[in-house]
C-alpha cells in the first residue's frame, strides 16, 4: 500500500429536509386542520481514528465525502427521515487542519476518537407547528437548512515512542531491521529510504515502537532533499536516537548538520531528549574509533555510544538507552496528567 501523509479532502454535511404544507383530507372530516410534517436532519461528517491505517493514500482517489441529505416532510404529521451520516476512517494520529493548512481543529491520537468535522442541517418546520389560535389554516412552511461545505487537510503523523534521525547512508535502516521484523529497503546509496518506517523493538522482555525517517542533508529545511518531509512523523516520539557515520569524513560537521536542521525546523524537535551513537563503527580499527567518540565526547558534551547494527555491537545498549529515556517521559506524562486531573473529594 503507497504510504501517504498529506490529503485534502472536501467534506460537505447533508441539507435537512423542507418541512411539508399539507392539510387533513378525509371523507365526512369538513375542516381538516394543518398536518404537514417536519423535515429530516441532515447527516453530519465525522472523522474517527481507528487501528490498522497508516496511510491516507484512500483519500487521494475519494477526497469527496458528502453526507445524506434528509428526507422532506410529508402530510398526515409524517416526518422527514434523517440523513446518514458519514465518517472519515483514519490512522491513529492524523492531524485535521483546515483550509490554511496552519489552524489544527483536530488531533486524534487514540483508537476511536472521534470528531465532528460538519454538522448538518436541521429539517423545516411543517405548517402543523404555526397553526395559532387565529390562523387555523397556515399555509406555509420552513424550508431545511444547507449543509456546511469546506475543505480540509489530514496531516498524519506516526505514534512512535523513539525516531532515528541521520544523514542518508547512516545505518538507519539497517538499525531498524536488526532490532525489529521491520524490513526496510537497504542499500549503498543515499535516500533508500523514501517513506517512513515503523518497527516494534523488543528488548529485556519489553517493547516500544520506533520509527525510520528518509536521511537529512543541509538545508533540509529549506527543502533541500525529502527528509524534511517527514520529520513530522517523529514529533510525538520521546526520545531521538542520532546516528552518525562513524566512516564519514566529518562526523562532528554531520552531527552539526543535524542539530540545525532540526532546529530549523522547530516544533521542539531540538530539545527532545536525543542518544548519540556512532553507527558502522565495526568498519573502523579500535583505536581510530575511541578517537572519533573521544573527539565528539570532548565537543559535544555528552556520551557517544559505538554501534553497529551489522555485527550487533552496542545493538542491545542503544536499545536500553531509548527505553530509558521512554520510560521517564511516560512518567513525566503520567505525572502531569495527574496535576492536571480534576480535585475529587
Amino acid at each position: 500500500m503507497k504510504f501517504l501523509d498529506l490529503a485534502q479532502v472536501h467534506i460537505r454535511s447533508g441539507r435537512g429536509g423542507n418541512g411539508c404544507a399539507s392539510f387533513r383530507r378525509e371523507k365526512y372530516v369538513e375542516y381538516g386542520g394543518p398536518d404537514g410534517g417536519d423535515g429530516g436532519r441532515g447527516g453530519d461528517v465525522w472523522a474517527e481514528a481507528v487501528d490498522g491505517l497508516n496511510t491516507l493514500v484512500d483519500f487521494r482517489y475519494a477526497p469527496h465525502v458528502f453526507a445524506e441529505n434528509g428526507q422532506h416532510g410529508m402530510g398526515q404529521q409524517r416526518t422527514g427521515r434523517s440523513g446518514a451520516d458519514r465518517v472519515l476512517r483514519v490512522p491513529v494520529g492524523t492531524e485535521i487542519l483546515d483550509e490554511d493548512e496552519e489552524t489544527v481543529l483536530a488531533d486524534l491520537t487514540e483508537p476511536g476518537q472521534r470528531v465532528r468535522l460538519a454538522r448538518g442541517g436541521n429539517g423545516g418546520f411543517g405548517n402543523l407547528h404555526f397553526r395559532t389560535a387565529t390562523n387555523q389554516a397556515p399555509r406555509h412552511a420552513n424550508p431545511g437548512q444547507p449543509g456546511v461545505a469546506r475543505t480540509l487537510w489530514l496531516r498524519l503523523k506516526l505514534i512512535a515512542d523513539a525516531g532515528l534521525v541521520g544523514l542518508p547512508n547512516a545505518g538507519k535502516s539497517t538499525f531498524l531491521a536488526a532490532t525489529s521484523n521491520a524490513r526496510p529497503k537497504i542499500a549503498d546509496y543515499p535516500f533508500t529510504t523514501l517513506v517512513p518506517n515503523l518497527g516494534v523493538v523488543g528488548v529485556d522482555g519489553r517493547e516500544f515502537v520506533l520509527a525510520d525517517i528518509p536521511g537529512l542533508i543541509a538545508g533540509a529545511h529549506q527543502g533541500k532533499g525529502i527528509g524534511d518531509r517527514f520529520l513530522g512523523h517523529v514529533e510525538r516520539c520521546a526520545v531521538l536516537l542520532h546516528l552518525v557515520d562513524a566512516t564519514a569524513p566529518d562526523p562532528l560537521q554531520d552531527c552539526a548538520t543535524l542539530v540545525q536542521e532540526l532546529a530549523a525546523y522547530g516544533h521542539g524537535l531540538v530539545d527532545k531528549p536525543r542518544i548519540l551513537a556512532l553507527s558502522k563503527a565495526d568498519a573502523l580499527d579500535p583505536d581510530e574509533l575511541t578517537d572519533i567518540r573521544t573527539m565528539l565526547q570532548e565537543e559535544l558534551g555528552q556520551a557517544v555510544l559505538p554501534l553497529s547494527a551489522v555485527s550487533g555491537l552496542g545493538v542491545t545498549e542503544a536499545c536500553r538507552a531509548l527505553l530509558d529515556e521512554i520510560d521517564a517521559a511516560r512518567g513525566a506524562d503520567v505525572a502531569r496528567r495527574a496535576e492536571e486531573a480534576p480535585w475529587t473529594p
